[in-house]
């Protein structure tokens, strides 16, 4: 369980894609503090598992779901990720509950300055992801952590803030890029409850 709030930008030191799945090298510090073999750690918000450490990177092997389902398989060396440890059951949620399982990627359409260090993101996401988006809701894009300022159809638009471009990849964005988006769990779980209900309880309020 993560809260896309990012704790680091790690750079990838190695990717190596077999014929079925990867490994991914990261070099980092801040996330590496407390790790353990075994233990998960969110890159660009895809949950992995660290199974080698060194004292400045960690290895993650990388299954062919996540292939398909992220933008992990398109780093490069080098490339900037964000970086997040999993929540610890007596911290704060800064932002909000991110499983670290990507749904999939997300069109990156434009990122203009608004002034002042402020940013109007767009992104373009699956027609069947649009559902579970709403306006002053949470999407987990690249793992972080986002409020929904707008949606228009699969168009998804966000304000960020000075501290989140400065901190993140954002800064190293251009149109074209993908990028990997989770939607709110909760709203799939009510989804999947609320096929369940029987006939006679559709007037139910969910």
């Amino acid at each position: 369980m993560f809260t896309g709030i990012i704790e680091e930008l790690g750079r990838v030191m190695a990717l190596e894609l077999h014929r079925a799945g990867g490994r991914l090298t990261v070099a980092c510090s801040s996330v590496l503090q407390d790790a353990t073999v075994g233990a998960s750690i969110a890159v660009n918000g895809t949950c992995l598992t660290a199974v080698e450490l060194t004292e400045h990177s960690f290895a993650a092997d990388l299954a062919p779901e996540t292939l398909d389902r992220t933008n992990l398989g398109e780093l490069q060396k080098g490339s900037a990720v964000n970086l997040e440890r999993p929540l610890r059951a007596n911290a704060r949620l800064d932002g909000h509950f991110v499983l670290g399982h990507v749904d999939g990627t997300a069109e990156l359409l434009s990122l203009e300055a608004l002034g002042n260090d402020n940013w109007w993101l767009q992104i373009r996401v699956s027609k069947g992801l649009t559902r579970y988006i709403v306006e002053k809701g949470s999407l987990a894009v690249d793992g972080m952590s986002l409020t929904v300022a707008q949606v228009d159809g699969t168009d998804v638009a966000f304000t960020i803030i000075p501290h989140t471009y400065k901190n993140t990849t954002l800064h190293g964005y251009q149109p074209g890029a993908m990028v990997n988006v989770e939607v709110d769990i909760l709203a799939k779980h009510i989804e999947k409850l609320r096929e369940k209900v029987e006939p006679w309880d559709k007037d139910l309020p969910f």
